[in-house]
């Protein structure tokens, strides 16, 4: 969708939902600066698009709850999410209330259709081009649509398992989501590489969505029938299942991290073909301009070289604010360029992203290291999960609490930094950071990935008591809600499956929307 898709009149009603101060007689251009346009420069701090954080760090909605407009009379943003907090403490609190997942027929497509512009309300009013390449990518694909779509995921499970253990939730558990990347000593490890959605919640939680990531992208990827898809995804809880109790025996979470030296046959060729060309010839191949004195101009990569000494200050001070300890590779920390990254993603599509390439401390440009800053949001779980005592304020101040505590060892430039108003989570983009080629996977060789990544949720989950906020040993816990293991998985699994099945008509609904233009506008409550 281009700007010209929009009118004048929707764009001014939009800026005033939104509570931009823009003139009554504002020409259409002026509407578009005013909303910002896409570009980098014109993001405010998105906090799940819909809702914005206060002078203490904390996430509080953008509309107040008990009126449906402005007091000057204009209509406000719609927004559910106060309702969905009243119906977790609801259904937490044991009361039979309904849950989204029961909505069918019309009634269904229209929460599908009202979640998603939600959850995208100020990319959709900035007519920011990748949000709408996002929903492009969304229609075309179901395990994206699945990716790109967790608050409605989420809201499905609104309240769910309020008598279950909690964990430091990894939030967006699937196939696609575990991978190759450094840690504090730059050596390769396999683990969970997404932290966007973590949050203290009920240790299922994570199970039930990293089970139906397995069933879909097995479906649509791998190309199987029932009976296989059920089995990779058994394969998932069981290997979960399995390592839990080890780890509730021995106490060895701390100690587990997958290298090359321990990693099973599949993650160690893994490890191989990430590390086989070297940092030298990546950066040549992915960022290099031909005279390798920065970034060169493409689809996915925009230098913006006058903002150098800007983003030298901004790494400056994160330096500083963060305590790292700068290792002999990053040299000086001397920013040598500046770029945008454009396109990188699914559910982050739209968001601000840069890449901040520092000098190393060759001077033949073959040591370089690139730094990525990445827009942070609110989590997905957030409001939707049963009541807990563990909170972590903040936006990237969450992922990178989660991070460090399910990562005992991770990137030693993980971080978080705020900047022109965004919360920017920082971390390295490794040279080696790599992710297993699903289309490439046997039958054999996708239980074996599933099962390991159930082991790796399963260690990230008992590091919850180690370094993150719980204050008491949560594996005996688990062993102990999880019963009898083979009923255990059954259940994860038969979750999964519902949910896999509410999926496809979900996509179904959604691709039928998309056609009509549904997500060129937002939701507005009118008097």
């Amino acid at each position: 969708m281009n700007d010209k898709a929009a009118t004048r009149k929707e764009l001014f009603r939009t800026a005033k939902a939104l509570g931009v101060d823009v003139p009554a007689k504002a020409t259409k251009r002026e509407l578009l600066a005013a909303l910002g346009d896409g570009s980098a420069d014109t993001h405010r701090d998105d906090a799940r698009d819909s809702e914005e954080t206060d002078a203490g760090g904390r996430v509080s909605a953008r509309d107040d709850s008990d009126a449906s407009h402005h007091a000057d009379g204009r209509p406000r943003v719609a927004s559910q999410m106060d309702a969905f907090r009243r119906l977790a403490a609801a259904r937490s609190d044991g009361g039979v209330t309904p849950s989204p997942r029961v909505l069918t027929g019309n009634d269904r497509r229209i929460h599908v259709r009202q979640t998603i512009r939600e959850d995208h309300q100020l990319r959709i009013a900035r007519h920011n081009e990748e949000a709408f390449e996002k929903f492009d990518k969304l229609a075309g694909s179901r395990f994206s649509f699945f990716r790109g779509t967790a608050l409605l995921f989420y809201r499905d499970m609104v309240g769910d398992d309020a008598w279950m253990p909690t964990v430091l939730a990894a939030g967006d558990v699937h196939p696609e989501n575990f991978g190759v990347m450094p840690n504090a000593d730059n050596v390769p490890i396999f683990g969970i590489d997404d932290y966007d959605e973590v949050f203290y919640a009920p240790f299922t939680w994570d199970l039930k969505r990293g089970a139906t990531g397995f069933l879909i992208a097995a479906d649509e990827i791998g190309g199987y029938g029932k009976s296989k898809r059920r089995k990779i995804a058994r394969a998932f809880v069981r290997g979960y299942a399995d390592q839990v109790r080890v780890y509730a025996a021995d106490n060895t979470e701390e100690a587990a991290d997958l290298r090359r030296d321990n990693a099973p046959k599949l993650i160690a060729d893994l490890f191989d073909e990430a590390t086989s060309g070297g940092r030298a010839a990546w950066l040549t191949k992915k960022c290099y301009n031909e005279n390798k004195t920065g970034f060169k101009a493409s689809k996915k990569l925009v230098p913006i070289t006058s903002r150098r000494d800007e983003f030298q200050e901004l790494i400056d001070r994160y330096v500083a604010e963060s305590g790292i300890t700068v290792p002999p590779r990053a040299g000086a920390m001397q920013v040598k360029d500046v770029a945008e990254r454009r396109g990188q993603g699914t559910a982050s599509l739209g968001l601000v992203r840069y890449y901040v390439m520092i000098e190393g401390p060759l001077t033949d440009a073959s040591d370089d290291l690139l730094l990525e800053l990445k827009q942070a949001r609110r989590s997905a779980l957030e409001g939707l999960v049963p009541s807990s005592e563990h909170v972590v304020d903040g936006n990237a101040d969450r992922v990178v609490h989660g991070q460090r505590v399910q990562l005992v060892s991770g990137d030693t430039f993980y971080g978080s930094i705020k900047h022109r108003g965004i919360s920017f989570l920082v971390r390295e983009r490794s040279w080696f950071r790599d992710d297993i080629d699903l289309e490439d996977l046997s039958f054999g060789q996708w239980r074996d990935y599933a099962r390991i990544c159930g082991e790796v949720l399963a260690q990230a989950h008992a590091l919850s008591d180690e370094a993150g906020l719980l204050d008491h040993d949560v594996e005996p816990d688990i062993v102990d809600a999880m019963g009898v293991t083979e009923l255990f998985v059954d259940d994860i699994v038969r979750y999964a499956e519902e949910a896999d099945k509410r999926c496809r008509r979900d996509h179904d609904a959604f691709r039928d929307d998309h056609e009509l233009g549904a997500f060129r506008r937002i939701d507005l409550v009118y008097r």
